[in-house]
């Protein structure tokens, strides 16, 4: 399996390698379309490469679908906490119940109980 993980990821380097170097050119990020940013004010450009702009917007897209999902499953997350706490709450009863029925009984009949 290990070397499955390494032939993986060797492939995506090269793969990530080559489009690198075919999209090396020079582009210009702008904050705002022309005609919006002269009735704002202001002309926020960068040149940056092709490549940068490509993974920057992949690893974007990955961010925002992780915290959307994030946000999504919250009322799963929350109903299994709730759930667990009340496991613990009834599993805390059950030993009470239990101490308070063996309080008079032998200990190793008490044991011999709890076995079966």
């Amino acid at each position: 399996m290990r070397y499955i993980r390494y032939a993986f990821l060797a492939a995506l380097a090269i793969v990530l390698v080559s489009v690198a170097l075919a999209n090396r050119g020079m582009v210009m990020l702008q904050l705002l379309p022309s005609g919006l940013s002269e009735m704002a004010g202001m002309n926020r450009s960068i040149e940056l490469p092709m490549f940068i702009v490509i993974f920057g917007s992949i690893i974007a897209g990955l961010l925002i679908g992780f915290v959307w999902e994030w946000l999504r499953e919250h009322k799963h997350r929350a109903a299994a906490s709730q759930r667990q706490t009340e496991v613990k709450r009834l599993e805390r009863e059950l030993r009470r119940t239990k101490a308070e029925r063996d309080k008079d009984k032998d200990e190793v009949l008490a044991l011999l109980d709890e076995a079966s």
